[in-house]
């Protein structure tokens, strides 16, 4: 069974119920706004992952969330909200994983100038830019990314990033790893030289998940 991994936006109205019946892997990310949900509430730049159905409600003053699920390739996406739009969908597995991965909400920060020299991932993921400006170089193409921009990342392919030179970037992103790597860093560097020099890039992991266990 080939397994996909969806990025949807989802804006909410004050006050607004949100509600999926699907129990799937999910990771949620609050761009703007609040919402409410089994007994927590998440602001701007937080974010939580789950392996259950999804049951929040918007904030007083509304609110835009990322949204990503790992569901089979066949099976269509829920419509779960009426301003709810789908971002990117990239096959990521084959089969059954649930034994051995796990699902990571995290970000990465740069500093005007940052870079991330070339690397790879040991799993495959969606980004999404939401602050400042981003250039990935990956497989001999070059694309720059703007607020809102999301791009996926297969892990293998050297990739290497380059931050806007006047402003503070950042990116959230959702992997799936193996689960060995729970609570570890998942890049490699490609050039035995990079792996001793300082790094521009910060991570911030808001939550991740084992698949099944």
């Amino acid at each position: 069974m080939a397994l996909v991994l969806r990025q949807f936006e989802d804006v909410l109205r004050g006050g607004q119920p949100f509600r999926s019946t699907k129990v799937l892997p999910r990771a949620i990310y609050v761009a703007a706004g609040a919402v409410n949900g089994g007994g927590a509430r998440l602001e701007r730049d937080d974010g939580s992952v789950t392996l259950d159905q999804l049951d929040i409600t918007a904030g007083e003053d509304g609110a835009c969330l990322w949204r990503w699920e790992l569901d089979a390739a066949d099976a269509a996406p829920e419509a779960v909200g009426d301003r709810s739009t789908l971002r990117m969908e990239a096959q990521v597995l084959e089969g059954d994983v649930a034994a051995d991965h796990l699902l990571r909400l995290d970000s990465v920060a740069f500093p005007p100038s940052g870079c991330a020299f070339l690397h790879t991932h040991q799993g495959p993921g969606i980004r999404c830019l939401i602050e400042g400006r981003i250039r990935i170089d990956t497989d001999g193409h070059s694309t720059a990314y703007g607020p809102g921009s999301p791009w996926f990342e297969a892990g293998p392919e050297p990739v290497f990033a380059q931050a806007d030179a006047e402003l503070a970037t950042l990116f959230i992103r959702v992997m799936v790893l193996p689960k060995s790597l729970l609570g570890q860093s998942s890049i490699r560097y490609v050039n035995a030289d990079d792996q001793a020099k300082p790094k521009a890039q910060r991570y911030h992991v808001y939550s991740e998940i084992v698949l099944a266990g």
